[in-house]
């Protein structure tokens, strides 16, 4: 499985002023047994290294020392490495990322955006480890590819040739991932649409103002009976048995799957959305409210509605789209996308009715095309307080453009 964060448009031939980025690989490796046991061995080495670094940070700090990455670097080196022959054997690459990672970790507790680090303990911390060649650049491309201390390696899918400076080794579920980064011009798309309004929902992903409707694959909702099936097999097996492993591997696998089909359905509406449309309008829900629904919290969490703006507003910047966020209290689902009228809409109304001018439009569709039309309707909003607040009758024929009419009137 090929996944690429990013994705270019090399089809228009229009010229653009582009700007660098970064375009993100990860795919699967293709392993047997022996090549598996060595990678879990220098997620090992890695792991018992930021254990190690970790201690010897703290029990610093007791004594009033303060380390930074380098001086610790050179302490391991020279004085702790050497009593330990088995690491020689392992890549020393390795615990230079090692350090890196835990500085950067500290740096990240200190700003407040993140807990102190902590120790890392077999089966429980992700199997991952970072190397690089030594500042030459890495070459890749192909299904073959040669990396430093493990020689050729395969991968399931054909990469693009490039090169990058570092790449990342990943366990998931018992399979092995690569992923590196690299430098991309990326080209605004030419847009088919000026503007467009996006309602997210459980039944449906997304209701585009444009008509097109981004299914909801529901992955965790239609896994959920086999990973309750599988969570009960875990349970019931002797803990660390080789039987627990097994069942244990496959929980993990059917994990990832649910993980897998939620990613790609997320990239290709985030995707559609940056490149064909100059303007995206969304509303700004609060996602930590909502999963606070126990009737809704794990349809909303599979839905992933905070990772569908986060992709948005990154893929908004790659191809010169433009993101706008309705305020969290426009009422989109009880406008009339036709006349304007207000009235109330319970979540089991699946179809908006309006009472005034009789349209019938479908809910979801209803609330994009009054999310695309945003700024019209705020306007209006805002010339209906004015006139509430100097009473000018001179004001009502702008109502009526807006859908009030005079029985709407608030005087």
């Amino acid at each position: 499985m090929l996944i690429c964060i990013f994705a270019i448009d090399n089809g228009s031939n229009m010229i653009y002023n582009t700007s660098m980025s970064y375009l993100a690989y990860k795919t699967k490796l293709k392993l047997n047994n022996q090549g598996k046991t060595l990678m879990r061995q220098c997620a090992g080495y890695g792991r018992w290294l930021w254990n190690w670094a970790l201690d010897f940070k703290q029990k610093a700090y007791i004594e009033g020392i303060k380390l930074n990455k380098s001086q610790l670097r050179k302490y391991y080196t020279n004085y702790v490495k050497p009593s330990f022959p088995w690491q020689s054997s392992l890549s020393s690459r390795i615990y230079q990322y090692v350090f890196i990672d835990l500085d950067e970790a500290y740096k990240r507790f200190f700003k407040g955006v993140a807990k102190y680090p902590r120790f890392k303990k077999k089966g429980k911390s992700s199997n991952s480890f970072t190397i690089d060649a030594g500042g030459k650049p890495l070459n890749l491309g192909g299904k073959l590819h040669k990396f430093p201390f493990f020689g050729w390696l395969k991968t399931y899918e054909k990469l693009p040739i490039c090169s990058t400076k570092k790449v990342t080794f990943s366990e998931q579920g018992g399979d092995w991932f690569v992923s590196f980064f690299i430098e991309v011009d990326f080209l605004p798309t030419e847009k088919n649409r000026e503007k467009v309004g996006v309602d997210l929902g459980i039944s449906k992903l997304a209701t585009l103002s444009s008509g097109v409707v981004f299914e909801n694959p529901k992955a965790y909702t239609k896994a959920l009976k086999r990973l309750a099936r599988l969570q009960r097999d875990l349970s019931r097996k002797v803990f660390q048995s080789s039987n627990w492993y097994q069942v244990k591997l496959k929980l993990a696998k059917a994990h990832r799957k649910v993980v897998d089909i939620r990613q790609n359905a997320i990239h290709h509406l985030t995707s559609y959305l940056a490149k064909n449309h100059s303007q995206i309008i969304m509303e700004d829900l609060n996602v930590q409210g909502l999963i606070k629904n126990r009737h809704l919290s794990k349809a909303l969490s599979d839905a992933a509605f905070g990772t569908i703006r986060t992709q948005v507003e990154y893929k908004c910047e790659r191809y010169d789209s433009t993101l706008i966020i309705a305020d969290r209290f426009f009422p989109s689902s009880q406008l009339c996308s036709n006349c304007g009228y207000r009235q109330k809409m319970p979540l089991k109304v699946r179809s908006y009715d309006c009472s005034r001018c009789r349209t019938r439009c479908d809910r979801d569709l209803n609330a994009s095309l009054n999310l695309e039309n945003y700024h019209a309707i705020q306007a209006g909003v805002d010339s209906r307080q004015h006139w509430v607040a100097h009473q000018d009758s001179g004001w009502l024929d702008r109502f009526k453009i807006c859908g009030w009419g005079a029985a709407d009137s608030p005087v």
